[in-house]
């Protein structure tokens, strides 16, 4: 394709060339809604209520609804706390550790197609260099623009270097600060393999990025009531926040056991037809109010693989220094990641590809930078 299509282009206006040095690339959008939320002609209810089981079909769009591609949530600790504390890996895991949270923020649904597809084209057009284009779901034509009933989707067939510069790219053109750098340089090519894999994570730049592995288990198992443990599915938990093995783990999440694809994202717990699906965002989220955080796709983290080690009071863990294999959390729709609780672990090398891969967006809390070290 060699344009882009401006249905699918997320209204990134540029009043003047960003990458030329005009930090000016914005997203429209009206006073009502907030930045990277994408106005979509879909049914809802006659109340609107997002979290109605309700349908999107080709031939039935007569009101207006909001959906945001981008999402962000703030979590972590509540009422002035400098940190909040949990043990990750309690319940699924042989060995465990002491993790100290600072307030981060997290996208409430995994990243879509159609947010993928118009940041990669924008960045390529900019000198970013991608090794896979990426796919709607796991049925998606590689690279294609987005489809009606496709785009929202989580975006796979990509890898975790494809995922990293996608970040810095993205950051870019949102006017922010990019999180991954190699010896001061930021990172834009995604072949460029071995500056990825002795890459830097800034925690303190206020772009997009990954999520630590601490940082992904905390929002998965965050409940009203404090923390669920890690060998129950992310949001199999009752109204105050305490799990509840009597909710079908269909109910919170999408795998093997419910289907044989991905699915639109944020739609756990409701009906699938192929011709009539599920607005996104109108199913179950976790105790946190994350979509997904079990099943659908797996998702990328930061870390490299390794034991849980011990860190101080207050530091941030961040994984071993180096590795051959990044770690993924969450597990998919596939047969061939049937862990899917909260406290789950994959590891991967960094270079691997499926349909059952994808991510979802953190960021650094702007006000109030983090000052913890990392360990």
């Amino acid at each position: 394709m060699s344009g882009v299509d401006g249905r699918y282009f997320f209204r990134i206006i540029f009043a003047g060339c960003f990458f030329a040095g005009m930090a000016a690339g914005v997203f429209a959008f009206d006073g009502n809604r907030q930045a990277g939320q994408t106005e979509k002609t879909e049914t809802v209810p006659a109340d609107g209520n997002a979290n109605t089981n309700v349908t999107m079909t080709e031939n039935d769009k007569e009101e207006n609804y909001t959906f945001a591609d981008l999402d962000m949530v703030e979590t972590g600790p509540e009422n002035g706390e400098i940190y909040d504390s949990y043990i990750i890996g309690d319940g699924s895991q042989s060995f465990t550790e002491r993790r100290w949270i600072t307030p981060f923020l997290l996208n409430r649904t995994e990243t879509t197609y159609d947010l993928w597809y118009s940041v990669r084209i924008t960045a390529e057009e900019n000198g970013y260099v991608f090794l896979n284009p990426g796919q709607e779901g796991s049925r998606g034509k590689r690279g294609a623009a987005p489809s009606f009933y496709g785009k929202y989707e989580p975006v796979t067939m990509i890898s975790w270097y494809d995922a990293v510069i996608w970040c810095n790219a993205f950051s870019e053109l949102y006017g922010l600060t990019p999180c991954y750098t190699f010896e001061g340089e930021v990172l834009k090519d995604a072949s460029e393999t071995t500056k990825l894999d002795l890459c830097r994570c800034d925690w303190n730049a206020d772009g997009f990025r990954l999520p630590s592995e601490e940082e992904w288990e905390y929002a998965a198992r965050k409940t009203k009531a404090g923390f669920q443990g890690g060998d129950v599915v992310s949001g199999q938990v009752d109204e105050k926040g305490r799990a509840d093995f009597s909710i079908p783990e269909e109910e919170v999440c999408w795998t093997a056991n419910n289907g044989n694809s991905t699915r639109v994202v944020g739609t756990a717990g409701t009906p699938f037809e192929a011709k009539a699906r599920p607005k996104p965002g109108s199913g179950n989220p976790n105790g946190a109010g994350f979509f997904d955080m079990s099943g659908n796709v797996l998702e990328f983290v930061w870390d490299w693989f390794g034991n849980y080690k011990a860190v101080e009071p207050g530091t941030r863990a961040t994984g071993p220094e180096a590795g051959s294999q990044r770690v993924s959390r969450g597990g998919s729709w596939s047969i061939y990641t049937p862990f899917y609780c909260a406290g789950d672990r994959y590891s991967f090398d960094p270079n691997e590809v499926y349909d059952y891969f994808g991510f979802r967006l953190a960021q650094s809390k702007k006000a109030g930078r983090d000052a913890r070290q990392e360990q």
